[in-house]
């Protein structure tokens, strides 16, 4: 049952890192269309952006939390290790992260998104901090 729930886990995690990592990329395009007035490009990145967010996006980081959870059922010792509490700590934050890009998704569809591609392409950083971490932490357990 374990390694079932480890492949699974696996499994969403790849699909919803690549989300993670595409969806604020659509922002940085978006911006771009934004501020080059181009209206069309716009309406079809609020569709893509949406499509992106409620149908790979979300679903996969359910499927995360959910196998990651039955594999902390399936091995209760781990929560005594510090590793397994950083790596919580990093996926809690990277929830936010999936969150705030909720947030730009809905000022985007409403048109009242005022960041520019620069900032976006900065916060399309950010889960590649997280990958790394929750990468090193589970493979080398630490602490």
């Amino acid at each position: 049952m374990y390694l079932w729930m480890k492949a699974l886990h696996l499994v969403a995690m790849v699909t919803w890192f690549a989300a993670l990592f595409y969806l604020p990329r659509l922002y940085v395009y978006h911006a771009l269309a934004r501020d080059r007035g181009e209206q069309q490009a716009m309406d079809h990145f609020v569709v893509m952006e949406r499509k992106l967010y409620r149908g790979i996006m979300t679903p996969s980081m359910i499927a995360v939390l959910l196998f990651g959870s039955v594999m902390l059922v399936l091995n209760p010792a781990w929560l005594g290790q510090g590793w397994i509490h950083a790596k919580l700590v990093v996926v809690l934050l990277l929830v936010g992260y999936h969150h705030a890009c909720l947030i730009y998704l809905k000022q985007f569809a409403e048109s009242r998104c005022r960041r520019g591609h620069v900032f976006f392409r900065w916060f399309n950083e950010l889960p590649v901090i997280g990958l790394l971490l929750i990468i090193f932490l589970a493979v080398l357990k630490p602490f």
